[in-house]
């Protein structure tokens, strides 16, 4: 009979730092999850201080930070300078680094050394990467080289045009029976965790109570063992169409264009600044500074 791994993981966490067992014993106790994505240490300073568990340095920065159509163009450099960024921000949370396409697909040796990079470069504590398949053996590599990895399934937008665009996975028998046996043999191949996205929430449920390690989901119901969404979608900063599985918790898009309006108002119309924002000098400094200006200018 066939044992699982141990699940990888930095072998010396941080002080404070949430370790992957802490996730284990979590699903264990029934204890939601909390994951969001951040792109910056603003972000990742805020994200900390909510007291969020798993923050995701995520390759959809392509569209909502970079302005890229998809997730595809982001390169591995852009993502490890945005990974830095949140690492230093954040002390408890876990950092994930999103593995942007084309790091991993070629061979097990890339894979493991744009891992590598992650973790030494951005300061990641794991890394995460899209689709099982090929990326069994991937996974297998970066684990055995003490990296923890984190799995997703379902619609994984790295792919999607190859599963035929952004739309929900795993709404047949057979293509839910797919997604469940991916989602075991990511976890059989190492994995801590795997996100489930845009599941149906029943296929969702049975395979969160399937695994051994949490389930994250995105679209994919409450029975998910915690739930990620992106930083720009729940605080409607990103004001392109959102998933359907996206909550608002604020509309900051719009707050932040009516500050802006309000500020380039002030500045052309001479309300800003005003004298509590400006700097004074002394009297007997400002009469000394203008009189060496009348002596420059008569010479």
């Amino acid at each position: 009979m066939s044992t699982r791994p141990r699940t990888p993981g930095p072998a010396t966490p941080a002080p404070g730092k949430l370790a992957l067992p802490e996730l284990l014993e979590l699903k264990r106790r029934g204890e939601k999850i909390v994951m969001v994505t951040a792109y910056d240490a603003p972000g990742a300073r805020l994200a900390d201080a909510a007291g969020i568990d798993l923050i995701l340095v995520g390759d959809t920065a392509a569209m909502v930070v970079l302005g890229h159509e998809s997730t595809l163009p982001v390169t591995i450099d852009e993502m490890i300078f945005m990974t830095r960024t949140v690492a230093r921000a954040a002390t408890r949370p876990l950092i994930i680094g999103d593995m942007p396409f084309g790091t991993y697909e070629a061979s097990d040796e890339d894979a493991v050394h744009s891992a590598v990079r992650f973790v030494k470069e951005g300061g990641a504590d794991v890394v995460k990467l899209e689709g099982a398949g090929p990326s069994l053996s991937r996974v297998r590599a970066i684990a055995g080289a003490g990296i923890g990895v984190m799995g997703h399934v379902g619609l994984t937008p790295q792919s999607a045009t190859v599963l035929g665009g952004f739309k929900a996975q795993g709404r047949t028998a057979d293509q839910a029976h797919r997604l469940y046996e991916d989602a075991l043999a990511l976890e059989a191949a190492g994995c801590f965790a795997v996100v489930l996205e845009a599941v149906p929430a029943p296929v969702a449920a049975r395979i969160t109570e399937a695994l051994r390690v949490p389930t994250i989901g995105i679209g994919a119901g409450a029975d998910c063992d915690g739930q990620v969404l992106v930083y720009h979608d729940l605080l409607g900063l990103y004001e392109g169409r959102a998933p359907r599985f996206v909550k608002r918790y604020a509309n900051l898009a719009d707050a932040i264009r009516g500050a802006l309006e309000g500020y380039a108002a002030d500045v052309r119309e001479g309300r800003f600044p005003e004298e509590q924002h400006t700097y004074s000098i002394p009297d007997e400094e400002l009469a000394e500074f203008e009189s060496s200006l009348t002596e420059q200018l008569q010479r």
